[in-house]
């Protein structure tokens, strides 16, 4: 805690560069993900999609990292009614510059893959909160309760 955050520049769901140090100055939800569509990852997402007014309210911006190309990123929006930006990160580099980037060996073959983690970067672009192997159901209880205690 307390570090500058890795910064990134990545495509997120509409083509569009997503650099993490044009949000300076914004308290930013940087939440990473295994996959779009799978039980734990909509759950997820759908949870911070129900409380974003309560994001808002805490003057955060929630930005989503997985793996996954735009297109399946677009998709997987469109289907949900996300309201916020998902940035695809496929060669896993910014979860590695995060910690939520693991090696994985499954048959003899070992690949990178991203853990469910989130971290909260502060307006001043330090790490000021860090929440890894997050559950889906508890994720918004955990991050909005962090936000929440920040500004009391």
């Amino acid at each position: 805690m307390g570090s500058a955050a890795p910064d990134f520049a990545a495509p997120d769901q509409d083509q569009r560069s997503v650099r993490l140090s044009a949000l300076r100055g914004h308290t930013v939800v940087l939440y990473f993900y295994p996959r779009a569509e799978t039980p734990g990852c909509t759950i997820q997402a759908c949870g911070i999609r129900d409380r974003t007014s309560e994001y808002e309210a805490a003057g955060a911006v929630v930005v989503g990292v997985s793996p996954d190309p735009p297109s399946r990123l677009r998709r997987f929006a469109g289907k949900h009614g996300l309201p916020f930006v998902l940035v695809s990160d496929p060669h896993h580099e910014i979860a590695r510059a995060y910690g939520a980037g693991v090696r994985r060996s499954r048959l003899g073959r070992t690949r990178w893959a991203t853990e469910r983690s989130t971290f909260v970067v502060g307006p001043d672009g330090t790490v000021t909160h860090a929440f890894l192997r997050v559950s889906p159901r508890e994720h918004d209880e955990i991050v909005l309760g962090a936000l929440s205690a920040a500004y009391r």
